[in-house]
């Protein structure tokens, strides 16, 4: 009975040691395939990050965006101007009118490098013949004016006049609006602001209408000690190189532009633009410094005052 008992628990054993056998190999074959699937999984992940392709794309861009560094070209597109011009035939001829210079028209130098900023840069530039009034605007020529059309006198005229003796003085107290006013009546217009240091220092960079030196002699400014305006034509000495008298001291002179940085300048200022009209020459209030030929000041079109008068062009 022993015997026979301990037969069947050893069949007993030995069917579940083949279970246990069976089970475990069933569990080994499964497990390469489950370790299989995230091999199979992360190696197709790499695909996925194959957004490599839009970094070479951003690079091409860049690239191409770097390649504009041609339209610098334009940059030097001005060189053609700097090129010698050919000779033009002046668009203007001698009026013939009395006391009215004729200035031939050409190359000069507008500007100053060693001044003030607003002067800068000094550079040569062509303008067209023209013809400039001899003198500033008297007094007399400007009552004519008045006399004629109605317009409104100068603030320091008394029951419709200048005061007495002052006839050849140049007429003060005057707008940008009553200039250019006169101007169309005369038949003529306000010079422009090129055309008035032209016809100031001719050709030659002069820093005075007689020359580099300043001589107190030789204008009516602060120097002269007048501290008020003379007649025009008082300083025959003091004439620019075509002949112009007055053009330093005495009044400033508008003119037709407004007050704006010269091509090329590196400096910015607040009133550039098309709000102030330029005016030049100095005055008999201002020093030596102020009554250079390419000093510039500016004012609103609308103003006047005791030290600003005007002379006209063709």
């Amino acid at each position: 009975m022993v015997m026979k008992a301990s037969k069947r628990v050893s069949a007993v054993l030995c069917q579940g040691l083949a279970l246990v056998l069976i089970v475990a190999a069933a569990l080994i074959g499964c497990s390469p395939k489950e370790v299989a699937t995230p091999t199979a999984t992360a190696v197709a992940a790499l695909p996925t990050e194959a957004p490599a392709t839009p970094t070479t794309a951003f690079r091409v861009e860049y690239a191409v965006t770097n390649t504009p560094t041609a339209v610098g070209a334009p940059t030097n597109t001005p060189k053609p101007t700097n090129t010698p011009r050919p000779p033009r035939t002046p668009t203007s001829a001698p009026s013939g009118k009395p006391d009215t210079i004729y200035v031939p028209g050409g190359e000069f130098t507008l500007g100053s490098d060693s001044h003030n900023e607003d002067e800068t840069p000094q550079h040569s530039l062509y303008i067209d013949a023209f013809n400039i009034d001899l003198y500033p605007v008297t007094n007399t020529q400007y009552k004519e004016f008045v006399d004629s059309t109605g317009h409104q006198t100068p603030r320091n005229w008394k029951e419709g006049s200048y005061s007495q003796g002052k006839g050849d003085h140049p007429v003060t107290w005057v707008t940008w609006h009553d200039a250019s006013a006169y101007a169309e009546w005369a038949g003529k217009r306000l010079p422009t602001e090129a055309e008035w240091e032209r016809a100031a220092r001719g050709t030659d960079e002069r820093v005075y209408p007689w020359g580099d030196q300043f001589e107190a002699s030789k204008c009516n400014s602060r120097e002269a000690g007048i501290k008020a305006t003379s007649a025009v034509g008082s300083y025959p000495e003091g004439a620019s190189p075509d002949g112009v008298m007055d053009m330093a001291g005495n009044v400033w002179e508008w003119t037709s532009d407004w007050y704006d940085g010269y091509r090329g300048t590196v400096y910015e200022f607040a009133r550039y633009g098309e709000e102030f009209k330029v005016l030049r020459g100095g005055s008999w209030f201002d020093g030596s410094d102020v009554v250079r030929c390419s000093a510039r000041n500016s004012a609103d079109p609308g103003f006047s005052f005791s030290t600003i008068g005007f002379r006209c062009a063709e």
